[in-house]
């Protein structure tokens, strides 16, 4: 058995050579919010050990961000962060790997004036938009991975005893990261193998259509003609491979965006904005959504989807088993970093332009034109259950089982 410094330790070398996996005179860029100060400074630490050149900390606040939220005056969520938009888009031009720690509460800005956190994310994605297409393009390396703050942990475990949570949450995450091992590089290796197995299959099937059947969902999507499935385990445009998020357990492709017809009901709340949805519908003609509902968070899923003209669509299509290693946790994260990865999932906002084939180099107009959908943000939602069947259509009308009962048919 590990100790938990020894788990720690594993954490962030599986962040510096499996998620980043940072290269000798490469500069890394960490963002993270204050609270994980600990696994950044054992992230910088490996990063040098391995060769970096520079690691660049980004530090955030969750309580200065609330303040501002509350007491900052509107017009001043309609500035454009234009200096933080030029920074990343030279360093990722300068080939730098960009890794984020996440650790906010879910209900960091419960109660917030919904109006004010639509406009910051509206014009926020609208700057950082050539920095994040650089990066859904995968011509930098970038991954992402969790620290358990103490106000996400008294989420999840709401019934544990307060000076417990937070150990309990770091538990769920060793095991999830497989930070836990004696050797996790080699345990993510040979997770990545099988994944990359799944991945194959879909490609050799060239399904044209998926069809979802299940408690309040009945939705088919067509998928573009060159689409790739695709898993977290990347290469960026020097041939490098990194891993986009740890933990993952899904295989993903892009939709045709006018290709989406029918109704698609959640199975996990979703945390966007600071604010949770939950239970809720989103109903689809010719790819756009046209009628929604929500038990919880209404106003926010408006906002999400009236983002721009793409936040309407769909830009991604991933398979989760339900019998996966999160979801057999029986643990919700309230984070989409763990949350989509207990679960089958669709994706409001931007494809992947490396979910098609040559997508990576075709202009965004190109890739508009290949049906892939064009937005300045990407939001999972998770929509899997134990009673989902997915079958894939053929060109011909003849269908494949690909889901059964959760599973892999």
């Amino acid at each position: 058995m590990l100790d938990f410094k020894q788990k720690l330790e594993n954490y962030a070398l599986l962040a510096v050579k499996i998620g980043v996996n940072i290269q000798p005179g490469q500069t890394l860029v960490v963002n993270a919010d204050i609270v994980s100060a600990e696994l950044v400074r054992l992230v910088v630490r490996k990063a040098y050990e391995a060769g970096a050149r520079l690691v660049k900390v980004n530090y955030s606040d969750e309580v200065v961000l609330r303040t501002r939220y509350d007491l900052a005056p509107s017009d001043s969520f309609l500035e454009p962060p234009q200096w933080q938009a030029d920074e990343l888009e030279d360093l990722a031009k300068k080939g730098a790997a960009f890794l984020t720690i996440i650790s906010a509460d879910p209900d960091l800005l419960k109660g917030v004036e919904p109006g004010r956190i639509a406009d910051n994310q509206r014009i926020s994605g609208q700057t950082l938009a050539p920095y994040r297409e650089y990066l859904m393009g995968n011509h930098a390396s970038w991954s992402g991975l969790a620290f358990p703050s103490a106000s996400w942990a008294a989420k999840v475990f709401p019934d544990a005893p307060s000076e417990q949570q937070v150990e309990l949450l770091w538990d769920a995450i060793f095991k999830a990261t497989r930070a836990d091992q004696e050797d996790p590089i080699e345990a993510w290796s040979r997770h990545l193998d099988g994944l990359k197995t799944r991945c194959a299959s879909l490609n050799e099937s060239k399904f044209r259509k998926l069809h979802y059947t299940a408690p309040g969902t009945d939705l088919t999507i067509e998928l573009p003609e060159g689409h790739i499935w695709c898993q977290a385990g990347a290469v960026n445009g020097k041939g490098v491979p990194f891993l986009a998020n740890i933990p993952t357990e899904e295989v993903f492709t892009a939709p045709l965006k006018s290709g989406i017809n029918g109704k698609v009901s959640s199975t996990k709340p979703l945390s966007y904005g600071g604010n949770l949805i939950n239970n809720f519908t989103l109903t689809f003609e010719n790819g756009k959504v046209i009628d929604f509902t929500a038990e919880e968070g209404a106003e926010t899923l408006a906002s999400l989807i009236a983002l721009d003209e793409g936040s309407s669509y769909l830009g991604e299509v991933a398979l989760v088993p339900f019998h996966s290693p999160i979801s057999e946790s029986g643990i919700l994260y309230y984070t989409t970093l763990y949350d989509e990865n207990a679960s089958c999932h669709l994706a409001l906002g931007a494809a992947y332009a490396f979910t098609i084939q040559e997508g990576i180099t075709m202009t965004k107009e190109q890739l508009l034109e290949k049906g892939m959908n064009q937005s300045h943000t990407h939001v999972d939602f998770m929509m899997g259950s134990p009673e989902m069947n997915i079958d894939g259509i053929n060109d011909d009308g003849t269908t494949v089982p690909i889901f059964r009962n959760g599973d892999w048919a």
